[in-house]
């Protein structure tokens, strides 16, 4: 069964750690994946090299790499380099996601997406827009991703929830459709897979446990001002 395959219909889940948090060691992000898959992730979504080695080690549902990149002369920060693709693809990324919005960058989406073919793996786009879609479609990327919507300047106003606007346009191209971004509850997930998505990827809700506790102890924190 092919990758896409295996992710249609089904759940990806990110394991990103808060960056620099008690839980961004290697180790524990394999065991995250391994928990994940074990509660029914078709596949997972995975950040840098070295904590993809140690997940492909313990998981053999397809995994998307990503490497993440603070530049000082581009707002670019997934898989930027034409050496980050060659990377990940040796570590055992099945599926490659690189941002495929139009900003100044250093390598240009379509070396992108050669270099994730000649390494022998599926490129994901993750997008912002329409016309990031239909470039990277037309650029040979198998996976269309609403990653970047509401995280560039030109989506700033779609802060809210999850983008079934475009959803729905990306699945109108044709194509596989993976929801991602702002995925915080299962409802959402189920209303996106409504839309139109072929799948949806979770990160913060199951992943990152600063963020989760933070939202508990905020509607805790409100109830108790509310009751005094």
């Amino acid at each position: 069964m092919s990758a896409l395959d295996t992710l249609r219909g089904g759940l990806v889940v990110s394991c990103q750690p808060v960056d620099d948090g008690p839980m961004d060691r290697p180790e524990i992000v394999a065991a995250m994946a391994a928990a994940a898959v074990a509660g029914g992730a078709n596949g997972l979504r995975i950040e840098g090299v070295d904590n993809l080695v140690a997940v492909r080690q313990v998981v053999s549902v397809p995994i998307i790499g990503i490497l993440k990149r603070d530049l000082d002369d581009s707002p670019v920060r997934i898989t930027p380099y034409l050496a980050d693709v060659k990377a990940l693809a040796e570590a055992g990324a099945d599926i490659i996601a690189y941002d495929a919005t139009d900003r100044p960058r250093p390598e240009t989406t379509a070396a992108i997406v050669a270099a994730i073919h000649a390494a022998r793996a599926l490129a994901m786009a993750d997008c912002s827009t329409l016309a990031d879609g239909q470039r990277a479609l037309a650029e040979g990327a198998a996976i269309l991703g609403t990653t970047l919507s509401g995280y560039t300047a030109e989506t700033k106003d779609r802060v809210e929830g999850v983008d079934h606007d475009l959803i729905h346009a990306f699945h109108q191209l044709g194509g596989f459709v993976m929801a991602e971004g702002r995925v915080n509850t299962p409802e959402l997930a189920g209303s996106a897979m409504a839309a139109g998505a072929d799948a949806v990827t979770v990160g913060t809700a199951l992943t990152r446990l600063e963020h989760v506790t933070g939202w508990f102890q905020s509607a805790v924190a409100q109830a108790v001002e509310a009751r005094s």
